[in-house]
């Protein structure tokens, strides 16, 4: 394990070199994907790294361990509240659709836009101290596309892309992330009492037997074959038309 964080260590500090940057950005969102994160990142740029907390109405607790994960870490952390910027451009565009707006896609439309925001947020900082924007996708989410495209995916390197949620779990063991977190559901904050696995229809453990060629049933077979396809065009460059 000391291998692998240091191979990870070496080739964050090799992104930060070749983009000619100062150091590197993450947003902690109090789960064990950003955790991890946030301690390779200080491992990588002491001096130069950052933990960007943003509530949205967020759960309390979640936000408390946000911060716990920051102070183990050591790392230097900013909070932005996102409550009223959201409140107000969502209203906005419910405004102007008027009749039109699509209550059963509401939901969803709200979410992706949370996730964008705090995207937003991180580039904002980001630009400001000439930092990249690290993203905390694991194997999982990247193979089922569990994440928002141009949100929580908009980032500029993924250092855990292929890690396997149980990975993540011995990496977060490893760097000493506070247990709460590595024992918490998983959950992307997107509304109250939201929860990945309950989303998704399958399991974290699940999707890593099967990304491992393990045998698991049908049914979690079909919904994460069906997520991947579904998912393509967020992992796949944008569709360009060409005169030949």
């Amino acid at each position: 394990m000391e291998k692998l964080v240091e191979k990870i260590v070496d080739w964050l500090r090799k992104q930060v070199e070749e983009a000619g940057v100062n150091g590197l950005v993450v947003g902690v969102s109090g789960g064990i994907d950003s955790a991890v994160v946030a301690n390779l990142i200080k491992r990588a740029c002491p001096d130069d790294s950052l933990g960007v907390i943003m509530p949205l109405n967020s759960d309390p607790e979640g936000m408390q361990h946000a911060e716990k994960v920051i102070d183990a870490c050591g790392m230097k952390g900013i909070t932005v509240d996102l409550a009223e910027t959201h409140h107000v451009l969502f209203s906005e565009v419910k405004k102007q659709l008027k009749e039109e707006f699509n209550e059963e896609k509401g939901k969803l439309a709200d979410a992706n836009l949370r996730a964008r925001l705090r995207m937003s947020t991180l580039y904002t900082v980001a630009t400001n101290y000439n930092y990249l924007v690290v993203g905390t996708d694991n194997a999982a989410e990247w193979y089922t596309g569990y994440f928002t495209k141009y949100g929580d995916g908009g980032v500029d390197i993924l250092p855990i892309v292929e890690f396997t949620k149980g990975e993540v779990r011995e990496l977060a063991k490893y760097l000493g992330v506070p247990q709460e977190v590595i024992d918490k559901k998983p959950s992307a904050d997107l509304w109250e009492g939201q929860t990945d696995e309950s989303e998704m229809g399958t399991t974290y453990n699940k999707i890593d037997a099967y990304l491992k060629g393990e045998s698991i049933p049908d049914a979690d077979k079909e919904i994460i074959e069906r997520m991947h396809r579904k998912s393509a065009h967020k992992r796949n460059p944008l569709a360009q038309f060409t005169r030949n």
